[in-house]
């Protein structure tokens, strides 16, 4: 197979809003090293870590909500999910669908021609238990806003499944994080599971994934995406600002609230947990800093968990639940790749219920 020797890629050439992202027609295309392979893109899923990178809002000196724009970061050199700077420019993008064409050395070349999903965690080999050395797909490295892309031959996983490349790249990071949430939390079927921002690729996901583990779940989410939002089987879906959340809960008892969500109404998401009840959090859309009263923490016996890096297992066992069809895609629109920005500022806009993804 001959391959292109440059590619159209979207590459972000610095922190900021969305003109930092620029289409190059020929950027060169990358070769597979040793141990990896090397992708064509199929599709590309976004999500809130490829913005909140490219904004600089993980820095300690951003305090507001993710809106994807320009941020006033301070001189502070901390701005990606790692707490220090990366490379640019960067091809963003880690939800990855897409087929094997070639391999590095040291990786079988019965390889090439798989379809493939991305583990997006890049592990030590010699140590994949160590968070401390690990790296994220399309932050510190070059990910699949692009027409390939390479990565660890470990972290393309294969997946047969009749779903379409777009559905399929709904999966990797939504998906992912929920059940690194749910198996950090300890999830079961004793449980019932409150869900903020159920709309969202995350939250839609925690819910699929709450109820395969056989729990009760409440959903929050915005009237006008109900609909949507009940396709995933809550068994309660409530406003997204109630008013009175313990009103509205009419008597459940919430032993695991699973957030990505934070921001001004967060106190009364632990207030409403019960004793012993355990928060896990994988995110903070609606703001970072939160209020905390130590005594609801301590006296009602709660446990917190924050959830970033996920067991190297967990994208495996997901791939399983697509393939046996355990959970569903969640595809809310598709866009060209060379129409990123425009689809970036309609995910930043959170109008829509599920996932957008980009086409090569």
């Amino acid at each position: 197979m001959t391959l292109p020797k440059t590619m159209k890629a979207m590459v972000t050439m610095g922190h900021g809003d969305l003109d930092q992202i620029v289409l190059h027609e020929d950027w060169p295309r990358p070769e597979a090293s040793a141990g990896e392979v090397l992708i064509r893109v199929a599709a590309c899923g976004l999500n809130n870590t490829d913005i909140n990178t490219r904004s600089g809002w993980y820095s300690k000196s951003v305090t507001g909500a993710t809106t994807g724009g320009t941020l006033e970061l301070g001189g502070q050199q901390d701005p990606s999910w790692g707490g220090a700077a990366i490379g640019f420019p960067r091809i963003q993008g880690a939800d990855v669908c897409g087929e094997i064409v070639a391999v590095g050395s040291g990786v079988d070349a019965a390889r090439i021609g798989e379809r493939v999903i991305t583990d997006n965690w890049l592990r030590d080999p010699a140590d994949p238990a160590d968070m401390d050395r690990t790296g994220y797909f399309g932050s510190e490295r070059d990910g699949g806003f692009a027409e390939y892309t390479t990565i660890p031959s470990q972290n393309a996983v294969e997946i047969r499944s009749s779903l379409t490349d777009a559905e399929l790249a709904t999966f990797s990071c939504s998906y992912s994080t929920a059940e690194g949430m749910l198996s950090r939390a300890a999830v079961t079927a004793k449980d019932t599971v409150l869900v903020p921002g159920a709309s969202g690729g995350v939250g839609g996901a925690l819910l699929q994934l709450a109820k395969r583990r056989g729990a009760r779940v409440i959903a929050l989410a915005s009237e006008s995406k109900h609909a949507g939002v009940a396709c995933f089987r809550p068994d309660l879906i409530l406003p997204r600002a109630p008013g009175d959340l313990r009103a509205a809960l009419r008597g459940e008892r919430i032993t695991v609230v699973a957030d990505v969500v934070g921001g001004p109404s967060w106190p009364e998401l632990i207030s409403i947990l019960e004793r012993g009840g355990r928060y896990t959090c994988s995110g903070a859309i609606a703001g970072p800093i939160v209020n905390l009263d130590l005594r609801t923490f301590y006296l009602r016996d709660l446990t917190f968990t924050g959830s970033t890096v996920i067991d190297p297992r967990i994208t495996r066992d997901l791939a399983r639940y697509i393939e046996n069809g355990e959970v569903v895609p969640i595809l809310a629109a598709t866009y060209p790749l060379e129409e990123l920005r425009e689809a970036q500022a309609a995910f930043i806009a959170k109008k829509h219920t599920g996932n957008i993804v980009v086409i090569p």
